[in-house]
């Protein structure tokens, strides 16, 4: 056997699911890559904006975490991108972040703005600058966006909003 007790290493590595067997190379190949990975940043630093926006920073936290979750799986998938990933989050992510922990609506959307003109910066040293994120004019509806003490459900039709006014 091995040093580690298991049966003898022969041939490839195998993964096994209820539904066959793969090997890690077949594992390895069906990572995402970056055009699938930037979709999800492009996701994630959209519903910061609105969530800073509608004063919700924690959910903008958690929001901009996932872009650098993301940005911690194409540095695995596509280390070629390792060092413009890192100085990316650090030019224009930790200025986001800073916005959100002061809770300072102008310098988060300062950082926010200057966060898509490195995407372009970026984009543009790659070869990719027919690749522009615009963020859209509509918040995304399926996140409530407010301060997450406003928030109401109402259990009878599963809709959520606002909590009511009080007088």
């Amino acid at each position: 056997g091995n040093r580690w007790g298991g049966p003898p290493m022969s041939g490839e590595v195998k993964a096994k699911t209820k539904h066959g067997e793969m090997t890690i190379d077949q594992l390895a190949e069906i990572q995402p890559g970056m055009a699938m990975i930037m979709q999800d940043i492009a996701d994630y630093y959209y519903y910061t904006y609105y969530a800073a926006k509608g004063g919700n920073w924690k959910l903008a936290t958690h929001e901009l975490n996932l872009v650098r979750s993301a940005f911690r799986t194409a540095k695995v998938t596509r280390p070629k991108f390792t060092e413009d990933l890192d100085a990316f989050d650090s030019e224009y992510l930790l200025p986001i972040f800073k916005a959100i922990q002061l809770k300072d609506w102008a310098e988060f959307e300062e950082a926010f703005e200057r966060g898509i003109e490195g995407s372009d910066k970026y984009h543009d040293k790659h070869g990719y600058d027919y690749i522009r994120f615009i963020l859209s004019k509509e918040p995304p509806a399926h996140l409530y966006l407010g301060p997450p003490e406003g928030f109401k459900r109402e259990k009878a039709k599963g809709k959520a909003g606002p909590a009511p006014a009080t007088s």
